[in-house]
This record gives C-alpha cells, sequence and structure tokens, in this order.
C-alpha cells in the first residue's frame, strides 16, 4: 500500500481524531452504510488502530472508535440491515481487493 508521505503525523493524528468525532457524533450514519458506499466503517477504524497499535484489543480500539464499549453503541445505535444494504457493502467491499 501505498502512504502518501505529503501529510505530516501531527496533520495526520489531527485528522484522524476529527474523522472519530464525527464518527461519534453521526450516529445515524449506519456502519452498513458506511461499508456499502466506502467499503470501510467504524468497526475497520478500529480494527486499523489496533493492528497499528499491536497491544489493543479489538475490544478496546471499537472503544475507542465507537465512544463507548461496541456493544452499547450496537444496541443503542445500530439498525437491522436490509437486502439493499447488505448487496452494496458485498458490491463495494469487493472493490477492496484492489486496493490490498
Amino acid at each position: 500500500m501505498q502512504q502518501d508521505t505529503q501529510i505530516s503525523d501531527a496533520a495526520a493524528a489531527a485528522a484522524f481524531r476529527r474523522l472519530v468525532a464525527h464518527l461519534q457524533h453521526r450516529h445515524d450514519a449506519q456502519n452498513i452504510d458506511l461499508m456499502g458506499l466506502a467499503g470501510f466503517c467504524r468497526n475497520c477504524l478500529a480494527d486499523w488502530v489496533m493492528e497499528a497499535d499491536g497491544q489493543m484489543t479489538r475490544e478496546q480500539a471499537r472503544e475507542i472508535i465507537h465512544g463507548m464499549p461496541a456493544a452499547q453503541w450496537k444496541a443503542s445505535y445500530q439498525t437491522e440491515a436490509t437486502p439493499e444494504q447488505l448487496a452494496r457493502m458485498k458490491e463495494s467491499v469487493a472493490k477492496n481487493k484492489s486496493h490490498g
């Protein structure tokens, strides 16, 4: 995967924190819709944090990204996925394979 070395670590960290805050504010943006549009969601972002950290558990990373335990977020905000949402997600995630 090619990394953009034009972005400083400080700018990348600030942008990442803003993204996390935005996702914590926009509970109406369902993970299934994020997956269907962009091929990633809050859980993916948490997995990337966990992998980059090397010491953090999946649940710890998801709590950081969701702003609360993932099970609590899911119970409070996640809706049942429709067949259309699932189909869009499958199509979108397939595009990730070419990205690596």
